[in-house]
């Protein structure tokens, strides 16, 4: 019999990462591991008329590799309900903050979404994704712009909190970045993602629960109608309904009609 320590999806400490991601990181961890996009993304060159049409059927712009998880994917989402914009400030001040890109703290990335051009930041445990206007130059005094909504105030909250949490980012420089304990809410996702790949591997419910809790634990606690069971049922049944469409509230898009 296969040492199970070996499948990809049996060690708990390659799904760390996940501890750390924002709702729509999330989604795009569940998206990725639906089986019919995984097939789109495949043949994409094939149909390429039919793969715009495909990306939107799935809540993106344009498909993304499957193959990368949320550490390396940038996957458009549309609409992209929270995204902020970058204009030029069509009435400066003489201290205006001038938009220099390779000054902005974190990693940075530019990407062409087939609309618009967007820059993702990147620094340990957060994320910014901004539209960046045609007209916005390097140099350039500039503006944040946010959609209107019916609670302007909640969104522009979490928004400013983003950006603080960015300079204090680069203005610390840690040696070692220290990190709260994660939620229970965090966990969840964790489970549920290794859980979720056990499945889709072929393993059983009961080797599923080895890799996520242990094999000691699984061997004491699994019975037919134990607690145990049930959690990983539950958790698999979790984690295919987010694959599935559930992905699609985690990155705040409408549900499928």
């Amino acid at each position: 019999m296969a040492d199970s320590s070996t499948r990809s999806w049996y060690p708990s400490a390659a799904y760390l990462y996940v501890l750390h991601l924002d709702g729509h990181a999330l989604a795009w961890e569940y998206l990725r591991r639906h089986p019919d996009y995984r097939r789109d993304w495949q043949y994409r060159h094939r149909r390429r008329q039919a793969a715009h049409q495909a990306a939107q059927r799935w809540g993106l712009r344009l498909l993304e590799d499957p193959a990368l998880d949320a550490r390396e994917a940038h996957p458009a989402w549309f609409p992209d309900i929270d995204g902020v914009q970058l204009y030029p400030d069509a009435d400066p001040l003489p201290d205006a903050e001038l938009f220099r890109l390779w000054r902005l703290p974190g990693q940075k990335y530019l990407i062409h979404d087939g609309k618009r051009l967007v820059l993702w930041l990147r620094w340990p445990g957060g994320c910014l994704r901004l539209a960046v206007a045609p007209g916005l130059a390097d140099g350039m005094a500039y503006v944040y712009a946010m959609r209107a909504s019916a609670a302007p105030g909640a969104r522009a909250q979490a928004f400013m909190l983003e950006l603080n949490r960015l300079a204090l980012a680069n203005d610390a420089g840690p040696i070692a970045a220290v990190r709260p304990r994660p939620t229970l809410s965090a966990l969840q996702e964790l489970h549920t993602l290794q859980a979720l790949d056990a499945t889709l591997a072929g393993a059983s419910l009961y080797e599923a629960a080895q890799g996520l809790f242990g094999e000691a634990v699984a061997a004491g606690d699994w019975h037919a109608d134990g607690a145990l069971r049930a959690r990983v049922r539950r958790l698999v049944r979790r984690g295919d309904a987010l694959m599935r469409g559930g992905y699609r509230r985690l990155a705040q898009l409408p549900p499928l009609v």
